[in-house]
């Protein structure tokens, strides 16, 4: 439907609001500068930390070989040319277990071959040579005293360099064949040895297969049942290592929480001294609102620092951090709200005889109280994630853990395991938090 306005009403109306109807040249230019001056930020931005250089010199194949070891693992075997035998060798530390054997490596005589994934793909080594199969396609590599040879036609998976030749198979894994050796790099999906070690009895038993040990075979150990046996096992996994893991997580849950509880208890009443209306001396106001800028200007990740050199490593440090830079920053929300409260209720409380204490306690606290706990619950599951920041930095808990997996360059699989057991509490704190803010602010959610 067209709605018509009369010419006497669209003057009334750019009258009434002359504000709108008639701007200034700066106010009509205005939105076209801001958005000038943004593009212009941009590209200077652009140019100034170089980020063409930063795209194009990134290692963009070492990230994905990250984000693969995040949810697979790999078997490296490699085959050594010793005499005139073929040598077959695993790291002393394989998830393969003490004694390996693959179903996808088979010897055939004195030939080995290897398959990722099926048959087309694979490789058959041999001393002085190493026939690999790509898509069906077969390539010859010679072994000469010196080098690896790229055969000619090689397919475009293969690549040669400083006499060694590489071959990939996408993700079921690469070769790489020297004069001296080959080494495999075979990928599998999911993570290695995640609840049993090779060394626990239950180790690589179906699923089936260990559900029936525990509740229904014969004891594996005498001293202990076969179900605390499986629990034990899993607990002290020397690879995942997860009793060690989910100390550590409780540790950081334990210096979240406790670091925002000292800081909301010591806050509460360091803000009223802070508040103008509350505490009637100037000095004693702007001396303790400094003291919240002073502790809230320094980061978290400052006073942690600071800590674990005066407390060495450990919660202790994580938690006086939460605890240092919570303290100011809740001081000074908490002194906002106090200064904004409604004096009716306080003069209603004080027109009874109450004393000063009383009107503060009936007149003031009844009001912020919700809002106090609520900022204290939003801080604490803040807190829950900043806490593994500052144990990377030696304050304790899951983030150094954390850190010294990533060290490692290998284990991005544990990685993996421990961003998403934070992932899990942080989601679980954060509802928690909601659902708490909620029923104490009057809002059901709905």
């Amino acid at each position: 439907m067209n709605a018509q306005i009369s010419e006497d009403r669209r003057i009334e109306l750019k009258e009434k609001y002359a504000e709108v109807f008639h701007k200034t040249p700066l106010q009509r230019a205005l939105p076209y500068v801001v958005s000038f001056s943004i593009l212009t930020y941009m590209v200077f931005a652009f140019f100034f930390f170089n980020i063409a250089g930063v795209i194009s010199g990134a290692k963009w194949d070492r990230a994905g070989l990250y984000m693969a070891d995040w949810v697979s693992w790999q078997a490296t075997p490699k085959f050594r040319f010793k005499d005139d035998a073929i040598q077959l060798q695993y790291p002393r530390f394989s998830p393969l277990g003490e004694n390996p054997n693959p179903e996808w490596i088979t010897q055939n005589g004195d030939v080995y071959r290897v398959t990722f994934g099926s048959e087309q793909n694979a490789i058959e080594v041999q001393q002085g040579l190493v026939t690999v199969f790509v898509d069906g396609a077969v390539h010859e590599v010679d072994i000469t005293k010196d080098a690896a040879l790229l055969p000619q036609g090689a397919h475009s998976s293969m690549s040669e360099r400083n006499g060694r030749v590489r071959v990939f198979f996408g993700f079921e894994g690469n070769v790489e064949i020297r004069n001296t050796q080959v080494r495999v790099w075979r990928r599998f999906w999911g993570w290695e040895n995640f609840f049993f070690d090779p060394a626990s009895p239950y180790w690589g038993k179906s699923a089936t297969e260990v559900v029936g040990l525990m509740f229904s075979g014969e004891r594996l150990d005498p001293d202990q049942s076969n179900i605390s046996l499986a629990f034990n096992n899993f607990l002290h996994n020397a690879e995942w290592q997860h009793l060690d893991v989910f100390v550590k997580l409780l540790q950081t849950i334990v210096m979240a929480f406790v670091g925002t509880l000292f800081a909301a208890v010591l806050a509460f009443p360091l803000a009223f001294i802070a508040a103008r209306n509350i505490t009637m001396s100037k000095t004693s106001n702007w001396m303790m609102k400094r003291f919240f800028d002073f502790l809230r200007s320094v980061d978290m990740l400052i006073w942690a620092l600071f800590f674990t050199r005066s407390f060495g490593p450990g919660p202790l440090a994580g938690i006086s951090a939460i605890f240092f830079t919570d303290t100011g920053t809740l001081g000074k929300l908490y002194s906002e709200a106090l200064e904004n409260v409604d004096d009716k209720q306080r003069e209603g409380v004080k027109s009874v005889g109450a004393s000063p204490a009383e009107v503060q306690r009936y007149g003031v606290v009844p009001q912020v109280l919700p809002l106090f706990a609520s900022q204290a619950l939003y801080f604490w599951e803040s807190n829950t994630r900043s806490a593994t920041i500052i144990g990377a930095v030696g304050a304790g808990g899951i983030g150094l853990k954390l850190l010294e997996a990533m060290r490692t360059g290998t284990d991005w699989e544990n990685v993996g395991y421990m961003v998403i057991l934070i992932l899990l509490v942080v989601f679980v704190f954060d509802a928690i938090s909601n659902n708490l803010r909620s029923r104490l602010i009057g809002n059901d959610g709905h």
